[in-house]
């Protein structure tokens, strides 16, 4: 351990240390000088040293060494400069949470520098091998390596912090940021072990805080200052707690706000009352104790209507909706129903513990459950206008859920009301403590609450039902879900109902009959029946000794009792005296002991305030007179720094008789001689400068015009010189000129053609080179323009396709059931015309035969008579034509006009030849003339082929190209 006579030689041994690289030589040097007990009385130089301390603990992770040097600090400082000690801590977790960040950052941008497409391009093959072994990602390694070792740390200079900071009345401010500092770490890094350290920490200090009262520095909670701190330290970590999810430590939190606020006898403001009740009521909820979460909002509602004068009436009515939709979702019957005696004593505990959580006072002697009921706060919240204030869907579902009985049209009227409240909440705008109010949670209680209701009014009314229609009654839940609520039920004794899912029938049941009372009445109705019969044959006694004496027992039996409860009486009474005696007594002992504490602890407030103010007093005037001793120490070096400059001997003082009021007297005086000394020097040496300045310049000035005169006719030679030489020099360069222009006016026709020449070809290369560029602008643009018209085209050419090939199938299947009943008209039109051609047909057969045989009975008789004459009359009334060219005459009107002739007509014709035609048939055209009709052709030869052969078996028929283009008759 190196001895150092002062501390500022500590100091400077660690900064050359430092500047060596050696920082653990430097930190053991600066650790033994602060541990020695020779510098056990604070000054400045500590404080800085203090300062590079805790640079070097934070630089080098010395968690140990800084909690050791700040205690040994705290000693020296805490009843000298408690300040110096809130600033070396401030300092020291200001280090300790900038270097964890500067980690942070680091890691990142290394994670963020490793974020490349290819790993093996830039890694070595050690590196990933080791990658592949350890199977870590490069942000967990960086993590461990770079992250995880500051954060520790900053989580022990924390703990380190509050532990020298608990029992400090004069830190109490700091105490509680640190706190604060400490939750923030845990709730931004989600540090949830840590956050339950933390917190244990903290209720650890308070425990001691109140275990140990007579302790020197010790805060008083009485203080409201100390109070409020240590509030606020509470609440916060209340939030951490719930933001974190961690609902036991918020529950445990919640316990010491109250133990906090019941040790000091003092309810805090109410806005923080209100986060109290906001959080508790959560913290209900996630447990699932919905009476206790109804009875929180209760609170809740209570502070925000007495003390939140900004509160809007909507706020107000949403508070009010959720405190009655709370209470509504607490279940209808007693969970404890038919519970042990040892249950109902826990939960009575409980229900004490609950209700001084919450703020109602409850009489332990009294039930518990008769206080905190479903019952009692639902006519407290009546009685007290919650529910007037809430919103009317509110109010509805209250009264059909409570009030009404609807066992058919009970859903029907609760499910569109929770439905309406499924869509109202949000975050509160005047009410800014309280988190954001959904009124959604509660559906689901509420929707099991109300098939509660059902099933209960359903069972007064019906006695059996099938299982299908009560699940159409109930739209909530499938029959599982109702079958689980039923048991539920049916077990608390809230129902009787049986479910035979054989017969899939639902049976109600009475409780009157089924209660514990009516359980045996079977057994009842025999012992009735056992004593009427002993009534109506009695059994035969036998004489006995005890017939005289039962006259006079019955009276006997009766005094007994009554002496017997008369002496209990009198026990009683004793017994209360007795009871009361002893509490008036332990009553009187505990005032005693009370006012013997108070006395006690006034005087030891009397004495600590003279110890302090007494302390205050030596504390001044100790500096006091440390001040004017240095003020005459630094007087005295003065006077001997002075008494050295003149080189005469050191004033005779003795140390310890010289006083501050001497030395200023001997300084005064001092320095007033030396003034006026000084003033007569500055005399003399001003008068003598002005001597001496007045004969130099006597002396100079004839020198000085001499010298001005000769300079001025050597300036005048040197610039006729000058000038004589610039003449001469333009001479010379415009001659020069000359001689160069001369030379040169002869290349001046030369040089005009070579320009010309020069300036034709580059004139026609640019035209050249524009004429390109323009040729190829034309081509690109007219490439970009073919391009896009051939993507237009294309496009259009798709979507033209694609309507195309729609239009198609629309055509084709109109044209389908076009032609089917096209075909079905036509076949039924071409069978009646068929008819009637071939019944015309017949009939012109008859009128032609009519006709032949005249034409050849006039034939006849007109060769006996006047050949040419008869011939030329029959030619004139029916012109009949030779027979050999009947075929001839037969094609050529039909080809002369244009009109079509059958195929098999022609060659039936041109393979006939010339011949007649029969006796029984006539010409074409002479039928044409004769009958003034023209004869239809065939069936096949008009309508086509026959229906056999257009239409081959399994394809559809067609109509051939003649039957569409020509008319038929």
């Amino acid at each position: 351990m190196a001895a150092f006579s002062k501390p500022e030689n500590a100091l400077k041994r660690a900064d050359e240390l430092i500047n060596v690289g050696q920082k653990t030589d430097a930190l053991q040097a600066l650790h033994d000088l602060i541990t020695s007990k020779r510098y056990r009385a604070w000054q400045k130089t500590l404080e800085k040293i203090m300062m590079k301390y805790v640079e070097l603990c934070v630089d080098l992770r010395k968690g140990r060494y800084a909690k050791d040097g700040l205690i040994q600090y705290r000693i020296v400082c805490q009843q000298v400069n408690v300040t110096s000690l809130e600033e070396v801590i401030k300092y020291f977790m200001h280090l300790a949470t900038e270097r964890a960040e500067q980690a942070r950052s680091q890691a990142l941008a290394l994670e963020e520098a490793l974020d490349v497409d290819d790993l093996e391009a830039d890694r070595r093959p050690e590196d990933l091998m080791l990658s592949y072994v350890s199977g870590e990602k490069g942000k967990d390694r960086s993590d461990r390596e770079l992250v995880t070792p500051w954060f520790k740390f900053l989580w022990e200079t924390y703990r380190t912090v509050l532990e020298i900071l608990r029992n400090n009345s004069k830190l109490e401010a700091l105490y509680a940021m640190t706190a604060h500092r400490a939750f923030q770490f845990c709730r931004q890094y989600k540090r949830t072990t840590e956050f339950r350290r933390l917190c244990e920490i903290i209720r650890n200090h308070l425990a001691n805080l109140n275990k140990y009262r007579d302790q020197r520095d010790r805060p008083d909670l009485s203080a409201p200052e100390s109070l409020q701190l240590y509030l606020d330290t509470r609440f916060e970590q209340l939030k951490i707690a719930t933001e974190l999810q961690l609902w036991q430590e918020a529950f445990r939190s919640v316990e010491d706000i109250h133990g906090l606020m019941c040790m000091v006898k003092k309810t805090p403001k109410p806005s923080l009352m209100v986060i109290y009740y906001a959080k508790l009521a959560e913290i209900f909820w996630i447990s699932s104790s919905h009476l206790y979460h109804a009875y929180a909002w209760f609170k809740l509602f209570s502070l925000q209507k007495s003390f939140n004068k900004n509160l809007t009436q909507k706020d107000l009515q949403m508070i009010a909706s959720s405190v009655v939709l709370a209470a509504l979702a607490v279940p209808p019957y007693d969970p404890l129903l038919g519970a042990s005696h040892l249950e109902l004593e826990n939960e009575k505990q409980r229900n004490l513990k609950m209700a001084n959580l919450i703020g109602f006072n409850l009489d332990p002697k009294r039930e518990s459950r008769e206080a905190l009921s479903r019952a009692s706060l639902l006519s407290e919240l009546v009685l007290k206008g919650v529910l007037s204030c809430a919103t009317q869907e509110v109010k509805d579902l209250y009264h059909s859920l409570e009030h009404e009985f609807l066992p058919l049209d009970l859903e029907a009227r609760v499910q569109p009301l929770l439905s309406k409240i499924t869509k109202v909440g949000g975050k509160l705008a005047s009410a800014s403590s309280v988190p954001q109010v959904q009124l959604s949670q509660y559906v689901p209680a509420l929707e099991k609450l109300a098939t509660l209701r059902l099933l209960r009014q359903v069972s007064q009314v019906y006695q059996t039902m099938k299982i299908g229609s009560l699940s159409e009654m109930i739209p909530f839940f499938n029959f599982s879900e109702v079958e689980k609520i039923s048991v539920d039920a049916v077990n608390h004794k809230f129902i009787a109902m049986k479910v035979d899912h054989m017969k899939n029938v639902i049976f109600f049941g009475n409780l009157g009959l089924e209660s514990e009372g009516l359980c045996d009445h079977l057994t009842i109705f025999a012992e009735s029946l056992n004593k009427a019969r002993a009534m109506v044959y009695p059994p035969v006694q036998k004489s006995s000794k005890l017939a005289e004496i039962l006259p006079g027992l019955g009276e006997t039996v009766d005094k007994e009792h009554k002496r017997l409860l008369a002496r209990k009486s009198i026990i009683e009474k004793r017994k209360e005296e007795q009871e009361r005696q002893l509490l008036e007594m332990e009553r009187e002992e505990e005032s005693r002991r009370l006012r013997l504490q108070k006395i006690t602890e006034e005087a030891e407030q009397k004495r600590l305030a003279a110890e302090f103010e007494q302390r205050k007093t030596q504390r001044i005037r100790r500096e006091i007179e440390e001040r004017e001793l240095e003020e005459a120490q630094a007087l005295l070096e003065e006077a001997e720094k002075r008494s050295k400059r003149k080189g005469g001997k050191k004033p005779i003082l003795e140390g310890e008789k010289v006083t501050k009021q001497a030395l200023v007297e001997r300084a005064l005086s001092e320095q007033l001689r030396e003034r006026q000394e000084m003033e007569k020097k500055l005399q003399k040496l001003v008068k003598n400068l002005d001597y001496l300045e007045r004969a130099k310049r006597e002396e100079a000035a004839p020198l000085i015009e001499a010298a001005f005169q000769r300079r001025l006719v050597e300036e005048k030679a040197l610039h006729e010189r000058e000038q004589q030489q610039e003449i001469e020099l333009s001479r010379q360069r415009h001659d020069g000129d000359l001689l160069v222009k001369n030379r040169l006016v002869r290349m001046l026709e030369n040089k005009k053609i070579f320009e010309e020449r020069v300036r034709s070809q580059r004139e026609s290369e640019f035209a050249r080179r524009r004429i390109e560029s323009e040729e190829r602008i034309k081509q690109i643009i007219e490439a970009r323009k073919q391009e896009r018209e051939f993507k237009r085209k294309k496009i259009f050419f798709v979507l033209s396709e694609e309507e195309k090939l729609k239009r198609q199938r629309e055509e084709e299947e109109a044209r389908k059931r076009e032609e089917a009943e096209r075909r079905k008209r036509e076949e039924a039109e071409r069978r009646a015309k068929l008819d009637e051609i071939a019944e015309k047909q017949r009939q012109r057969e008859r009128e032609l035969e009519e006709k032949e045989r005249l034409r050849r009975e006039a034939l006849l008789s007109g060769r006996s008579l006047d050949g040419p004459t008869k011939a030329s009359e029959l030619s004139a009334g029916s012109r009949p034509e030779p027979v050999a060219a009947a075929p001839v005459t037969a094609a050529a009107p039909a080809q002369s006009t244009g009109k079509y002739v059958p195929r098999f007509r022609r060659e039936s014709t041109e393979s006939s030849g010339q011949a007649p035609p029969s006796a029984g048939q006539a010409p074409p055209e002479a039928d044409r003339r004769a009958g003034g009709a023209r004869q239809p052709p065939p069936e096949s030869d008009w309508w086509g082929p026959r229906s056999d052969e257009r239409n081959p078996p399994g394809d559809k028929w067609r109509p051939s190209r003649w039957s569409s283009s020509r008319p038929r008759n």
